[in-house]
């Protein structure tokens, strides 16, 4: 028997559809072989095609049995397959061929003549271009039932199948045609893989066919295909996940978002996992556009461009808001469709969202619903949220914040409180960031030289405010008598009385 060294297994994923159609009805197709008059013999063709050559017993009389190239068959087939090749052989290829009789009644009735060997090149047989493939599976039917499909017999017919598919969509067949044959496989006990959708949707990606992917996705779930994984969760993969996730890794963010969106919205559904690839890609494009939106304001402040005008501001808020909204209902499919594992990494994926569009406080509510379901974020994370509500001044959910830090080791505690002062500083809030400086020198940690220069700057750039004067003169003093700045003149002048003070720290 020939071995099958070389090929990695596809069968460790299942389909099973409640469409199936009974391949009763196959029978009654019309089938034209091509080049038949050529039937025995060897065809024209640029395509160099392996020949297995057997004499029979009645002189005059010489087979050829041709298999294609095409289908990759050296893995399977040895030098040996021509003396394994006996007369019953080519006697069930030839009652197969007239089909007047039941496949199976047919392989029945010569079920001791035929080899196991033999029976895996009658599947090869039939599966040739030109050949009525319907009847391999037919015969691949009847073997499962006999209990006689080992595991090589199976890798072949997987390998003939992929062959057929290939073959189907470089030829331009309908869509429809490929997702017929994954329905077929599954009547007969051959349960098509993921991993042969997602060679259907690589092919159709590889040849720019970008549209019949999506088509073919739209039919497998339409029509209802189910299928299993190779990792055993039926929620980890599936062919709208994995068009998305085709699309992201060509940078094609948005067209992810709105491939799984638009399918759920039609009435489909998709796997779980397809959500959370789609809220990944959210977060993707929500970065992307945060990056070149900082680049145009930048472009602005250097008098490269105008500012954004009012309409354009309000175009650039519609777009960042209806993204999130596509994020948030990418959401909630996954808790209700999907298990409680999920909850939290559907929480964390609107975490990163939240944070990329600078949402404080949608960002910490999803930190407490993390938190509710068991899932901690890191305390990087919990920083970064502090510092975006220190910039929007959210006193509330800063005082709920900082409950964490004040039980945290100093290490921690240093770096929380840094990133709130960093934070207040963004927001142009210096009085709160000067007073996160003392209360960082209290509890004897030491704020960073650029934060408190950039504090000391924000103060000295407002004197002439309200209070302003008192809280840089305070600051100040703080930080001389911390050794943090030098003994220093500080010269004030009065408006009001005209007056120069000078005032010694």
């Amino acid at each position: 028997m020939g071995s099958a060294q070389g090929f990695t297994p596809l069968t460790e994923f299942c389909v099973s559809s409640s469409s199936c159609i009974s391949l009763q009805l196959q029978r009654s197709r019309i089938f034209f072989h091509q080049n038949h008059k050529n039937f025995w013999g060897r065809r024209t063709s640029a395509r160099v095609c392996p020949i297995i050559c057997c004499k029979q017993q009645n002189p005059g009389k010489f087979r050829e049995f041709r298999l294609f190239k095409s289908v990759e068959l050296d893995q399977f087939l040895t030098s040996d397959d021509e003396d394994e090749m006996g007369e019953g052989f080519f006697e069930a290829i030839e009652e197969l061929e007239r089909m007047t009789r039941e496949p199976s009644d047919v392989l029945e009735e010569m079920n001791d003549r035929l080899s196991a060997r033999e029976l895996q090149l009658v599947l090869v047989y039939f599966s040739q271009e030109g050949r009525d493939s319907w009847c391999a599976l037919e015969v691949f039917e009847w073997l499962r039932k006999e209990n006689r499909v080992d595991k090589e017999t199976m890798e072949l017919m997987v390998t003939l199948m992929c062959s057929w598919i290939k073959k189907l969509i470089e030829a331009e067949h309908d869509v429809a045609d490929v997702v017929d044959l994954l329905v077929d496989m599954d009547c007969v006990g051959l349960r098509p893989s993921f991993s042969m959708m997602e060679k259907v949707i690589s092919l159709y990606w590889e040849m720019g066919e970008k549209e019949r992917a999506i088509l073919f996705v739209k039919e497998v779930l339409q029509r209802g295909i189910a299928y299993s994984e190779g990792n055993g969760n039926k929620h980890k993969e599936g062919p709208t996940g994995y068009l998305a996730w085709k699309m992201m890794v060509e940078g094609k963010y948005m067209d992810a978002v709105k491939l799984v969106v638009d399918l759920r919205e039609s009435g489909l559904k998709p796997e779980v996992y397809s959500y959370l690839i789609a809220m990944t890609a959210a977060v993707k494009e929500l970065n992307e556009f945060a990056k070149a939106l900082r680049k145009l304001k930048g472009f602005a402040r250097g008098g490269l461009i105008t500012e954004l005008d009012t309409e354009s501001t309000e175009l650039v808020e519609k777009y960042q808001s209806d993204l999130l909204a596509d994020g948030v209902r990418l959401s909630n499919w996954a808790i209700q469709e999907g298990n409680s594992s999920f909850h939290g990494v559907v929480h964390e994926r609107l975490l990163a969202m939240f944070i990329v569009a600078g949402r404080g406080i949608e960002a910490e509510r999803q930190l407490w619903e993390m938190k509710l379901v068991g899932k901690e974020a890191d305390g990087d994370l919990h920083d970064i949220v502090l510092a975006i509500l220190a910039s929007q001044k959210e006193t509330s959910a800063i005082a709920r914040m900082l409950t964490k830090v004040e039980v945290s080791g100093s290490l921690r505690k240093k770096k929380s409180l840094s990133w709130l002062l960093r934070g207040y500083i963004k927001g142009g809030h210096f009085d709160k960031a000067a007073e996160t400086v003392f209360k960082m020198l209290d509890l004897g940690l030491c704020p960073e030289y650029l934060d408190r220069a950039a504090v000391l700057q924000g103060l000295r750039k407002r004197i002439q405010g309200p209070g302003t004067v008192e809280s840089y003169l305070k600051l100040c003093k703080r930080l001389a008598d911390n050794g943090l700045i030098g003994p220093c003149l500080i010269y004030l002048y009065i408006k009001k009385y005209k007056l120069w003070i000078i005032k010694k720290l």
